[in-house]
């Protein structure tokens, strides 16, 4: 008869070493992470363990919390000590969006991929500075080109954007209302919705030579920076 091998760690110090992995950590803790450094841990072991350790932090009403969010696991304080936390970080300028920031941030976030004239025909309002300030916090990225003529820029969310709203992925998005709530009050519910549900703004598509003629403007460019460039690039002369 064969004897059960005896487990590396017992699991009330599997706990105690993912708690350890996941407060040292300055990004959530992925899958890959943990199977890497807990390498001897079954996987069903360590995901056992960090559910009870998420119901341990529930059940004792602390101030901090452990939640899965942009595809790992973060000991985070509670939204509902986040004012007191703020207060302490930073009591003179606390960071904040304006409502027009969080309005674009809202319709990039349920229509992405979407472009800059989308956003405006959608919410009647210019974005364009908004659309800067949103790239500087790295809550939105460019994704690309939209085959349309003027080929405008695609815009969609970061895993930044997940960490500040404490999302697990773009599917965890909840209903626009449920979001404008997190959003803030001032944020127009009734305006956002009608964007968000409302068709896309029609488009001329590119033809097959438009699409040439763009690789090769843009192929153009991409060597008129490289004979722009100086010969002697050595930096220490």
């Amino acid at each position: 008869m064969e004897e059960t091998p005896e487990p590396i760690l017992p699991p009330a110090e599997v706990r105690a070493v993912l708690e350890a992995l996941v407060f040292a950590s300055p990004h959530p803790v992925t899958p890959r992470e943990i199977t890497r450094v807990m390498g001897g841990v079954p996987r069903e072991a360590w995901q056992a363990a960090l559910e009870e350790l998420k119901a341990e932090y529930t059940r004792d009403g602390r101030g901090l919390q452990l939640v899965e969010v942009a595809g790992g696991w973060q000991i985070t304080t509670r939204p509902e000590y986040n004012d007191w936390v703020r207060e302490m970080l930073d009591p003179k300028s606390p960071t904040r969006l304006s409502i027009q920031a969080l309005e674009t941030l809202a319709v990039i976030a349920y229509k992405q991929p979407v472009t800059l004239p989308e956003i405006i025909e959608l919410r009647g309002v210019k974005s364009g500075g908004v659309i800067k300030t949103l790239l500087e916090k790295r809550l939105i990225r460019i994704t690309g080109r939209k085959p349309v003529v003027g080929r405008p820029m695609l815009y969609g969310t970061t895993k930044e954007f997940l960490l500040h709203f404490g999302l697990k992925d773009l599917a965890e998005l909840p209903k626009i209302e449920e979001f404008a709530e997190v959003l803030g009050e001032e944020v127009d519910v009734a305006g956002l919705k009608r964007a968000i549900e409302a068709p896309r703004p029609i488009e001329v598509p590119l033809t097959e030579e438009d699409l040439e003629g763009a690789e090769e403007a843009e192929g153009a460019e991409g060597a008129e920076g490289a004979e722009q460039l100086p010969l002697d690039t050595d930096p220490e002369k």
